[in-house]
């Protein structure tokens, strides 16, 4: 019995030892920051950029063309023909829902909506094709307008 007590406190104060010597190596180590020329380790300069396009009537039938749905399978020939050589990189698109009022009409229409959002440094090529991107959606849709949102971003990747 007292050998087994013995063994019991040696191994209480082994485990207690390793945990008055810190953390293990590995967990010791933190990521380091890497990247290169396209995604570096931290850059100011960016902005994120969020555009916003209606793609279907959420509660009737449309009477106008712009408010007609637009089912996945369009949506993404979109995205691989018109954004994704532009930002090849890399980019987010969140389902959302909205609402916008046409001019005129005494209320809104309630839309689903693609939210597109793209981190992307600040340069006029940049905007170029963030209005390229607009005017095709307009063009292919017959849509009144794509809204554009923009703010300062710092990244890191």
């Amino acid at each position: 019995m007292h050998r087994r007590l013995s063994c019991l406190a040696l191994l209480l104060a082994m485990a207690l030892s390793a945990c008055a010597s810190g953390p293990h190596p590995a967990a010791a180590t933190t990521a380091s920051l890497q990247g290169d020329e396209l995604r570096p380790a931290a850059a100011s300069g960016w902005l994120r950029s969020e555009l916003y396009f209606g793609v279907g009537r959420e509660d009737a039938p449309s009477d106008r063309p712009q408010a007609d749905a637009i089912d996945e399978a369009a949506w993404r020939r979109f995205l691989d023909r018109e954004v994704t050589p532009r930002f090849p990189d890399g980019l987010t698109v969140l389902d959302g829902y909205g609402q916008w009022l046409f001019r005129g009409e005494p209320g809104p229409h309630r839309l689903r909506s693609k939210v597109l959002v793209i981190l992307h440094e600040d340069t006029p090529q940049r905007r170029a094709d963030i209005e390229a991107i607009r005017l095709a959606w307009k063009q292919a849709t017959g849509h009144q307008s794509v809204l554009w949102a923009r703010q300062p971003a710092e990244v890191s990747f």
